[in-house]
C-alpha cells in the first residue's frame, strides 16, 4: 500500500513537472493559430463587406441638383472610410500571412491563400478607380470564403477545385486587364 502510494505520487508530480508545461505551451500555440486563422476569416468578411458598400453607394456626380455640397461631401468621407477599411484590411492579411496561411493543412489550401492575399493587396495598391477594385476585390474574395468561410466538412474536393479555378480566373482577369493598361501607356509615350 505504502509502495502504490509512493509511486502515485511520484507519478502525479512528475507528470505536473514534466508534461503539463508542454501541454500548456500546445495549448497556447494551438489557440494563437485559431486565432489568427479567426482574424483571417474576419478581415475577408471586411473585405467583403466594405466593397458592398461601395458598390451599393456610389459617389454622387458634382452636377446632380438632388445632391446637396454637405452630403456629396458626407458620402465622399464614406467611402474614403470603406476604401480605408479594404486597405487596412488586405494589408493586415499580407503582413500577417506566416501567422495563419501555414496553419492550413494542404499546399492547396496555403497556396489558395497565397494567390488570394497577394493579389488582394495588388489590386489595393493599384491605380484603379475604387469601385473596379471593390469589383475586383469581391471576385477574388468571393471562392476563398466560400472554401475558408464554410465548416470543415462542407470543404469538399469539387469546392476547393472550383474555388481555386474561379481565383486563377479572376487572377488572369486581372493581369489581362494590367496587360491592356501598359500597352496603353506605351502607346502613348
Amino acid at each position: 500500500m505504502l509502495i502504490a502510494l509512493a509511486t502515485s505520487l511520484v507519478t502525479t508530480v512528475g507528470t505536473g513537472w514534466l508534461v503539463m508545461p508542454r501541454l500548456e505551451a500546445r495549448k497556447r500555440r494551438i489557440m494563437e493559430m485559431h486565432q489568427a486563422r479567426d482574424q483571417f476569416l474576419a478581415m475577408m468578411l471586411r473585405v467583403l463587406s466594405a466593397c458592398a458598400r461601395l458598390r451599393n453607394v456610389e459617389a454622387p456626380d458634382s452636377n446632380d441638383s438632388g445632391w446637396t455640397p454637405v452630403m456629396r461631401e458626407r458620402v465622399g468621407v464614406e467611402r474614403a472610410r470603406w476604401v480605408k477599411q479594404l486597405d487596412e484590411a488586405t494589408e493586415w492579411m499580407v503582413d500577417n500571412m506566416e501567422m495563419y496561411g501555414v496553419t492550413w493543412p494542404s499546399n492547396l489550401l496555403r497556396g489558395l491563400i497565397g494567390n488570394y492575399v497577394t493579389t488582394a493587396r495588388w489590386v489595393m495598391v493599384s491605380e484603379r478607380q475604387d469601385d473596379r477594385k471593390a469589383e475586383l476585390l469581391v471576385e477574388l474574395t468571393t471562392p476563398v470564403w466560400q472554401v475558408f468561410g464554410s465548416r470543415g466538412w462542407q470543404r469538399g474536393p469539387l469546392r476547393m477545385a472550383r474555388a481555386q479555378r474561379r481565383l486563377e480566373a479572376s487572377i488572369e482577369e486581372i493581369s489581362t486587364e494590367v496587360d491592356r493598361q501598359n500597352d496603353a501607356s506605351a502607346a502613348v509615350a
